[in-house]
């Protein structure tokens, strides 16, 4: 049996543009085995903390000096995380053409209007441009919901609300982490460490009828209970929020009456 095409739309399949939700990863080091180093410290006991999340690789904020990347190991890293590299932005030319040979396309900032069923079928000697914009917006508002936790965190467990708030009605022991997402309540003392807007929502606050932590953290900015807290914040009810200046970013203590 034979198919006719009589210039209509193909019957079997369709290509249209797409709005890609993508992750970006802001690469600092060449050096493979500090950021191997660096992603057990940060999520090695977070199995679950990212979910297939398609991701962007930024080479901009590499040294200068820098002339060569190892991208397989870093693809492997990366998936070894559940986070999949699609394309990489920002590189000189020499680690362009590696990320390329490595199978990420480049990811410009300017907008291509090329249509996959016009494109000539030719060999490409320069690594193709994405026909998508590929942009670096800032995290979402978690949605309305939080996830509720009556029983004591104890040393060790880790409690993460992923897209949400979370809320504990029980003792945060030493040793325990609660994240999330979005905001964390806590209405018991909080002894552990609290990760606040986690996957980097500036907005997220901490609040706790009894602060005592020994971590709080909103969107990667933390502080140490080594740094120690006013009288009227520890052992007391507050709230930490993340405030911005023309210089840096600071967490804020302030009292809850």
């Amino acid at each position: 049996m034979s198919l006719s095409s009589t210039g209509s739309n193909p019957a079997t399949f369709e290509i249209k543009s797409a709005s890609l939700s993508l992750l970006t990863l802001r690469l600092k080091s060449a050096d493979m085995a500090l950021l191997t180093a660096e992603f057990q410290a940060h999520y090695g006991d977070m199995p679950g903390f990212f979910e297939g999340d398609l991701l962007l690789i930024d080479l901009a904020y590499l040294p200068a000096d820098t002339t060569t990347l190892d991208f397989n190991h870093l693809r492997a890293l990366l998936i070894e995380h559940h986070l999949y590299p699609i394309a990489a932005t920002g590189g000189t030319p020499e680690l362009m053409a590696a990320a390329w040979a490595a199978g990420l396309p480049a990811a410009h900032e300017d907008w291509h209007e090329t249509s996959a069923q016009q494109q000539p079928q030719q060999q490409h000697s320069d690594p193709p441009l994405l026909t998508e914009q590929v942009a670096d917006p800032p995290p979402k508002p978690p949605a309305p919901g939080a996830l509720i936790i009556e029983k004591p965190l104890r040393a060790g467990q880790q409690i993460y609300a992923r897209g949400r708030d979370l809320v504990l009605l029980a003792v945060c022991n030493p040793g325990a982490e609660a994240i999330a997402d979005g905001h964390i309540h806590i209405y018991a003392p909080m002894r552990g460490r609290a990760i606040a807007g986690a996957r980097g929502w500036r907005e997220a606050r901490v609040f706790a009828q009894d602060m005592q932590p020994q971590l709080v953290s909103i969107a990667g900015i933390y502080r140490t209970s080594d740094q120690g807290l006013a009288p009227e914040i520890w052992g007391h009810a507050a709230t930490v929020r993340l405030m911005t200046t023309g210089v840096s970013d600071t967490l804020v203590f302030e009292p809850l009456t």
